[in-house]
């Protein structure tokens, strides 16, 4: 009884069920799906169960069947601890003995203590190949992607999270994401069941790349998606330059192109097409592969030992064609459109908040001091601090913080100051070219910035060629041959403004090279576009050819190809349209515009003979503004509420960034000459902060007023900021879904009640509480031209609600107020139905999804017989009953110029509904 009781504590079977005993019955089961012997092999040695012997007698046999009956007759042979001790050695290596997985959840096998100390070595290929997936991906994602190579900054010390938001496939947001965990959930957020792929977009420098290395960074360590086993991260640049005629299979682009197991890899990839639903891909910079070819002429390949072209293995794979429930992960910049059949989610990053820029200030400066000191200097210049809701720039503009501090020393508060991305481009490279300089404890450097430019002339200008060659075709990754015939040697690389490619390139053993970013390589394409002598004005402007009017366009597809399958080395087809909303043409035009404003006149003099500058700057100024009056004058028009309304795309955003980049007041007087018309659409253009001061740059020349429509972007309190200058000449504001607090709100507030010409003013889906409620209550009464208020889906509950309803109350001009969304309650509810009595004006009144009861109803229903000029009345999706119904149906008796109040998704039944049938302008369901 002792010795049960002992055994059943170790859990151990009973004498009935003994383990040998679960070998000898299920030895044909063992011989079949044992297929890996040495893994067995391997620990039954270590573990000093086999000798040396035991192990050449097993490799004697014939057959791979005959050496599993040999360790299953041998282990049996040494006793019940040992076929315990196999038993968990395949319950240990899942992976290695999949196929019996099912069995051994079956038996219940469950190990003694004494065999769980046993050690277990994994030398399983498919382990062996996790592990060192791991150990790659872990060391390429340790450090961030920094600007200079000697900088080491570890990502989990740096990494700060970005906006997250779940859009439709029509672009319309549909919620926000928590996590990155919640990217890889197979089941939450799915717009399609079929698709397989997760496409994450936004703008350059947003964070892209970024969040992808903190997921591999996750994933190595363990903490990402324990059922993921592989994970093969590739940079979509690198397929553009294979040659039209290389071929690979499947398993070459998985192994020799990224990670190659050491040892069997046929069975490492026979398990990957086994179980795909183990395999993460992630493809960073869909936009980076340029050519004719899209995915609709893409050959079909499900054979993945079949040789193909790269880009075909790509889009196959992208489609489920190629590892079928494998998950993917797509990135690319804003304006590149997918196919629906392949998306599972999309995701659109917006870069950092107010509240992520200063968690990571707070990663970035430790130091209290210096930090309360940066944030001191983005409180005061709007500009700056909208430039850093960019992830990309906010690093440079940290990195060269005390460059700026230095600039601004002095004057605590400088918001006249305009610092472009020019500015921070040209300060990152001094600071990176002063590096050569010699080192001194006690000499600070003393060259200016035009003798430290004069200096690395001749370093800028190579950099420059090697970044407008590859600009010109498209291309971002350089080979050896590239980099030596531009002239540049070690020292010039280890400035660290082109790094090496980390992974095997299409260039097999030479050496691979890119700019850190995107961004950097159009600045060297501009600075050299200015700075060459032998560049003339028509091919300045080769990057211009974006800014076609629309109409033209139109004859062309206006999104590039999903897939490119031409490398570019020689030339671009005839009529091929070389924007294709590529930003990186778009932000060497924008370099070219800083870097030949007039505040840049006294660098470029010492670089750049001045006949040349000359020539050049009014080459582009005059271009400048006729492509924007041009523009304008293109795009169909709408008449509508007395507006004459334009719809601007997105290619009129970077117009304005553009001028803005030139700084220049007689450049924003003339393009603002070129605003026609005097409704300004520019809804679901990814228009950010630092957009909003470009706008008003040009917006405030105007001697006109006008209707401005920024709903659905991403502009936040610092561009409500930035768009003060212009606030003087707008009669409709429309800034809905823009993540606006109560603070934008207050600026709002101080600015337009100044000029009171305000008609319109469009607040729907921002962060606003009961405080800028309070604020949109006093515009409502100062401005007393304000007919339409649109303030749903904020967060605004009874004290804001009572606020308003009295602001409404003394507004006798107020016409159409929009609430829904909000938490008002009864006692907001009852606040509205004082404001509704015996109201001259009001038309239409929305408190839809308020929390509103039968309570609230019944003052409401009272208000409406004292009330001859409402007409419209919803009052949807709240908590009123069939007896607050009766309320509101009584009061429709004594008013008869309502025409509708709406109760559709209340607590009404609906055979209770059946009672007010006859009230037809009462719509309960």
């Amino acid at each position: 009884m002792e010795k049960q009781g002992h055994r059943e504590m170790e859990g151990g079977p009973s004498e009935s069920h003994t383990h040998i005993r679960l070998l000898k019955v299920n030895r044909e089961l063992l011989v079949t799906h044992i297929r890996n012997i040495q893994c067995l092999l391997d620990n039954l040695l270590k573990n000093d169960y086999f000798s040396a012997e035991d192990v050449e007698i097993v490799c004697a046999c014939p057959t791979q069947p005959d050496k599993v009956r040999k360790i299953l007759d041998l282990v049996q042979s040494k006793g019940e601890e040992v076929s315990q001790f196999f038993l968990y050695v395949l319950q240990q290596l899942a992976d290695a003995y999949v196929d019996l997985r099912p069995w051994l959840l079956e038996i219940g096998f469950s190990p003694s203590q004494l065999i769980q100390s046993k050690t277990i070595v994994n030398t399983d290929p498919v382990g062996r190949y996790t592990q060192k997936l791991r150990h790659q991906l872990g060391c390429d994602s340790k450090f961030m992607l920094c600007y200079a190579q000697k900088e080491e900054l570890l990502l989990e010390e740096t990494y700060t999270d970005t906006i997250m938001e779940l859009v439709s496939f029509s672009n319309e947001i549909l919620g926000r994401l928590s996590s990155l965990a919640c990217l890889l959930d197979p089941s939450s957020d799915v717009l399609s069941e079929h698709g397989e792929t997760v496409f994450i977009f936004g703008d350059a420098g947003v964070g892209k790349s970024m969040l992808l290395q903190r997921l591999q960074s996750l994933w190595a360590s363990g903490h990402l998606g324990a059922e993921i086993k592989f994970f093969f991260h590739f940079r979509c640049r690198i397929f553009s330059c294979f040659k039209d005629s290389d071929t690979l299979s499947l398993q070459d682009l998985l192994f020799k192109h990224f990670c190659y197991p050491e040892q069997d890899p046929d069975e490492v990839f026979t398990f990957l097409l086994r179980f795909p639903q183990a395999v993460l891909f992630t493809f960073d910079g869909l936009d980076e592969l340029h050519s004719d070819f899209d995915l609709s002429r893409v050959p079909d390949t499900c054979c993945p030992w079949e040789p193909a072209h790269p880009l075909v293995l790509l889009a196959n794979l992208l489609s489920g064609r190629l590892l079928q429930g494998a998950r993917k992960l797509l990135t690319a910049r804003t304006g590149v459109e997918v196919p629906r059949q392949l998306l599972r989610k999309k995701v659109l990053l917006r870069g950092f908040s107010p509240s992520h820029l200063r968690a990571y200030a707070r990663k970035m400066f430790p130091e209290r001091a210096a930090q309360a000191h940066l944030l001191q200097q983005l409180e005061a210049n709007p500009n700056l601090c909208s430039l850093c809701a960019v992830p990309l720039f906010c690093w440079i503009i940290f990195r060269c913080f005390q460059h700026f501090h230095s600039a601004f020393e002095g004057s605590p508060q400088r918001p006249d100051c305009a610092v472009t991305l020019t500015d921070v481009f040209l300060l990152v490279t001094e600071v990176h070219l002063n590096r050569t300089q010699p080192h001194s404890l006690v000499q600070r450097n003393t060259r200016s910035t035009a003798e430290t430019f004069r200096a690395g002339l001749r370093t800028l200008l190579s950099l420059g060629r090697v970044a407008s060659g590859g600009m010109e075709q498209s291309l971002f990754v350089f080979c050896q041959d590239d980099v030596e015939a531009s002239g540049l040697g070690e020292a010039d690389l280890a400035l660290g403004f082109l790094r090496t490619v980390s992974a095997l390139g299409p260039y097999g053993e030479q050496q691979s090279y890119e700019f850190f970013h995107i961004t950097l390589q159009a600045f060297f394409t501009a600075f050299f576009l200015v700075v060459d002598d032998k560049v003339g004005t028509q091919e300045l402007l080769r990057f211009f050819r974006e800014w076609v009017p629309p109409r033209e366009a139109a004859t062309a597809s206006c999104l590039p190809s999903l897939l490119p399958f031409q490398r570019r080395r020689g030339g671009r087809p005839v009529g091929s349209d070389l924007f294709k909303n590529k930003d990186h043409f778009q932000f060497t035009n924008l370099f070219l515009c800083g870097l030949l404003s007039k505040a840049r006149q006294e660098l470029l003099w010492h670089l750049v003979p001045a006949t040349a500058l000359r020539r050049k700057r009014r080459a582009l100024w005059a271009h400048l503004c006729a492509s924007m009056r041009g523009y304008l004058k293109s795009l169909p028009r709408l008449h509508s509420g007395g507006f004459n309304q334009v719809q601007a795309m997105p290619t009129f955003l970077w117009m304005l960034r553009c001028i803005y980049e030139t700084q220049s007041q007689k450049v924003a007087r003339l393009a603002a000459r070129g605003v026609c018309a005097d409704y300004l659409k520019l809804t679901f253009c990814n228009a950010c902060s630092a957009d909003c001061s470009a706008l008003s740059f040009v917006l405030h020349h105007l001697h006109k007023r006008l209707a401005l429509d920024l709903d659905n972007n991403n502009l936040n309190d610092y561009g409500v900021r930035e768009l003060q200058p212009c606030l003087s000449h707008l009669v409709v504001l429309r800034l809905s879904v823009n993540q606006i607090t109560d603070n934008g709100v207050k600026v709002l507030c101080e600015e337009l009640t100044k000029y009171k010409i305000l008609t319109y003013l469009g607040l729907y889906s921002n962060q606003i509480t009961d405080v800028g409620a309070r604020y949109v209550a006093q515009i409502l009464e100062e401005c007393k031209g304000l007919t339409h208020l649109k303030l749903g889906k904020n967060k605004i509950t009874s004290e804001g609600g009572k606020c308003l309803a009295l602001a409404v109350k003394n507004s006798t001009w107020i016409s159409d107020i929009g609430m829904w969304g909000n938490q008002i309650g009864d006692e907001g509810a009852k606040a509205f139905a004082e404001a509704l009595k015996n109201h001259p004006s009001l038309t239409f009144l929305s408190l839809a999804f308020n929390g509103i009861s039968t309570e609230g109803g019944k003052s409401l229903a009272r208000a409406l017989q004292h009330n001859a000029s409402l007409m419209t009345f919803w009052l949807i999706q709240n908590q009123i009953t069939a007896k607050g119904t009766a309320q509101l149906a009584e009061a429709l008796q004594e008013n008869t110029g309502i025409a509708e109040i709406c109760l559709n998704g209340n607590l009404i039944k609906p055979e209770e509904a059946k009672a007010f049938e006859e009230e037809k302008r009462l719509i309960c369901f």
